[in-house]
This record gives C-alpha cells, structure tokens and sequence, in this order.
C-alpha cells in the first residue's frame, strides 16, 4: 500500500487516540485540499526550504508498505490506542487503494481493532468495506451535482447514494462539509444539504462544518502545484446560520 504518512493523533479522526494512515491518492481535485501530495497516486516531490540553511531539500510524498507490515505495526500499536481508540484510513481517499485496503480491514476486524475511516463516498463498492469499519467519516461538499464536478472534478451522485443508504440503514456516520465561500456557503445549497437531510433519517449520524483555512496552501507551494482559491473564507456569522439550520432540521451538530 502507497502510504503518504502516519502518525497518532487523539479525537479528531474518530474516538479516543488513534495511528492515523494517510493513503496515497486521490480521485477528486479539490483546489482548496489541504493535502495536496495525495492526490497522484504515484506520488509527488515536494520541495522544502529548510528554515536555517535556506536549501530547498526534496521529499517523495509517499512510501510502500505491504498490507501485512502494516498490520503487524498496528497489532504492535494497540496499548496505545485507549479511551475507544484504534486505527484511522484517510487520504488522499482510501478506497482508491480498494483492495489492499479491503484485505487490511479485514484483518482487523478479525483482531477487533477499532476502526475508523474517513472517505468522499465516491467509490461504488464502499459498502464491502462497511462491515469492517466501526466509525465511518463521510465528506458532503456540495448537493449540486453540477458544481460539485465543476470544482471537485468528479459527480457527487454516487456518494448522495452511498449516504443514502448508509443513514436509511440505520448506520453510524460522521458527516462532514467543509465550508467554502464562493462553493457552499449560498443559501441554495443549505437548502439543498437541508432537502437530502430531510429524506432520510439522521439518528446514528453527526454532522460537523469545517470552515475554510489555507493550511495546505504551502503544500500546493513546494509540490510546484498553483493553489487556486482566492476568497474562501466564511465569516462566523455564516457558519452560525448553517449549524443552526441543521441543529433546528434534528441534526446533531458537532465539534471535534
């Protein structure tokens, strides 16, 4: 498996403290993504200037793991995983390495590792992996298919599908929509957030906004990649109204 990098981190990534994963590649083009080394599946240098010499110093964005090394790092990891803790997949988006990841999950499921995975719904086979996944994280960008494609690239059909199924089926999921001035943050796609959310039940989901930051801008900057968002930012009074109209539609609304 292309890995782009790991690391532990506590509540953020699902419950508890968790050895996060960060798959190499990605199928969507989000000009606003906050890791941009993940989105070629080959992955890409990246030049970095060392702040005391001044040399710019080249890093390869992602490494090859076989699918049993990492379950053998992961089983070694697990007096750490405490307070509900285990083991996160994010990207770039995992499921682009479908089945390495599948037979990974599979593994630990066996082992009744915790865990979680954060994904952009996108892959027509997700719901093989749901059995194997305690803490699915599902991205909700925009419910235009139009525009969704326009700034992601790729139809957001298939995900309104896949949450679909997911919340009438009664499952667990962390639902987040990054909020975005100048994509989301219209009237006319509230409504339209509000308008799926409405169609089905949200008993076992959350919901968290992620408004805009430009802390990946400097990635875009040293992988020769032109960042492209000029005004993203939402005002809190705007990620105000959208929680508020979720929380009054029944929707919880988190913070993590």
């Amino acid at each position: 498996m292309k890995i782009m990098q790991r690391g532990f981190n506590y509540s953020q990534d699902g419950p508890g403290n968790r050895l996060v994963y960060h798959l190499q590649g990605c199928n969507m083009h989000c000009p606003w993504c906050a890791n941009p080394e993940g989105i070629s599946v080959a992955g890409v240098p990246m030049y970095i200037t060392d702040p005391e010499s001044g040399r710019v110093k080249e890093k390869f964005s992602c490494k090859e793991c076989g699918v049993e090394e990492l379950f053998d790092e992961i089983l070694r990891s697990r007096a750490m995983f405490f307070e509900g803790g285990g083991v996160t997949f994010t990207g770039g988006e995992p499921t682009v390495q479908f089945q390495e990841l599948k037979a990974l999950l599979q593994k630990l499921h066996r082992e009744k590792i915790h865990v979680a995975m954060e994904n952009n719904g996108t892959n027509p086979k997700l719901s093989e992996l749901l059995p194997f996944i305690d803490y699915l994280i599902m991205d909700l960008k925009h419910p235009s298919e139009e525009i969704h494609k326009k700034s992601t690239g790729v139809s957001n059909k298939i995900i309104m599908e896949n949450l679909a199924k997911v919340l009438d089926n009664g499952r667990q999921a962390a639902v987040r929509i990054p909020l975005i001035h100048g994509f989301n943050d219209t009237e006319e796609a509230l409504e339209g957030f509000l308008s799926f959310f409405r169609a089905h039940p949200s008993e076992g989901m959350t919901l968290e906004i992620l408004p805009y930051h430009e802390y990946g801008k400097e990635k875009w900057e040293q992988c020769r990649m032109v960042y492209e968002v000029k005004d993203g930012y939402v005002s809190q009074e705007t990620i105000k109204r959208f929680e508020t109209a979720f929380r009054d539609a029944g929707i919880v609304v988190i913070h993590t």
